[in-house]
């Protein structure tokens, strides 16, 4: 049995991650950690977590756990990540990896010196029904792909919300903005040579809350849009020379029930023949905790190698320059 160790209890952890990894079929949670020690063992109880911890060092030196996720707020991924490695833990770390690429190639280091695998959290690089769009793509059923056009929207309920706070990472860009630049470089499998952004800023905490952007590849082009105060919503299209692709929550489908992808290869715009490709019900999260498991026990490449999270803090950094200089920007 897989023994992960849980940094935080924050909500996200509480009510989806654990619940993923104590359904996994060889992975459990061990303990838990916060630097309040009540709200730890309060937390540890309710979910049948066997330890608790007032301190995340002291999660840290435990022996007979495996492996950290690490859902701390953006600011804390690599410093803590780097700690984990440096205890010999292996490291599942949230999204983003790191608040620039500058300071996730010090993850590189930590792998590196220390032995263990260090992975990003992205878990739709791991999701049945991307992987089943990345095949219909190397199969051509769609002709060349040339245009990836995404949506991710949600509204927070409250400005107290570590997003809203720029010292921590904030804004959407690096919160949803996330998907469809990791998942256009995964369609398209190349990096984009330039981007262009633009970004609405909250007037007094001067983070991003909206952000469109435009990334130029040399196939096509990735285009999407991702706020924190609209209405919620996620789409995902793929349109290539011979039909597109289109899904429906493609970021977070329910975990307990079945999604669909919809393939039209008609040529008449007035009349879409449209295939419904239907897939059973799946816990994203859960693939990745167990995948993340048996490649930290085999030694085997992360699910989602770290190299290829600095190539995508890399574009996301060139759409932050480009937000500020009002210019298309080159990546890297």
């Amino acid at each position: 049995m897989f023994r992960y160790g849980i940094l935080s209890t924050s909500h996200f952890a509480v009510t989806r991650m654990i619940p993923a990894i104590q359904a996994g079929r060889d992975t459990t949670v061990l303990a838990i950690a916060s630097r309040d020690g009540r709200r730890a063992s309060d937390t540890a109880r309710a979910l049948g977590v066997a330890r608790a911890y007032d301190s995340y060092q002291a999660l840290l030196d435990d022996p007979d756990i495996d492996a950290v996720y690490n859902p701390l707020p953006n600011h804390l991924h690599v410093p803590w990540s780097e700690q984990a490695a440096a205890a010999g833990k292996h490291v599942l770390c949230e999204k983003p990896i790191a608040l620039d690429a500058a300071q996730a190639r010090r993850l590189i280091a930590a792998r590196e010196q220390n032995r263990v695998l260090i992975c990003e959290a992205a878990m739709v690089r791991v999701q049945p029904r991307w992987l089943a769009v990345r095949d219909l793509l190397r199969h051509k059923t769609i002709g060349e792909l040339r245009a990836f056009v995404g949506t991710f929207g949600y509204r927070l309920g409250s400005h107290d919300n570590v997003r809203y706070d720029p010292a921590m990472g904030g804004g959407v860009l690096l919160d949803t903005g996330f998907y469809p630049v990791t998942m256009s470089r995964f369609c398209f499998n190349d990096e984009p040579v330039a981007v262009m952004a633009r970004a609405d800023r909250d007037p007094d905490r001067g983070v991003d809350r909206l952000t469109s952007a435009i990334l130029e590849f040399a196939q096509g082009h990735a285009i999407f849009t991702t706020g924190m105060e609209t209405f919620p919503v996620q789409r995902a299209q793929l349109i290539g020379t011979g039909g597109y692709i289109e899904m429906l929550n493609p970021w977070n489908p329910p975990g307990n029930s079945p999604s669909e992808i919809v393939v039209n290869t008609s040529p008449n715009l007035e009349q879409p023949t449209t295939q419904n490709l239907g897939f059973d019900p799946v816990d994203q999260y859960t693939v990745l905790a167990e995948r993340f498991a048996r490649a930290a026990e085999t030694g085997g490449p992360g699910p989602i190698p770290l190299e290829d999270s600095i190539k995508n803090m890399a574009v996301l950094d060139a759409l932050r320059r480009s937000a500020a200089s009002g210019r298309a920007e080159p990546v890297g």
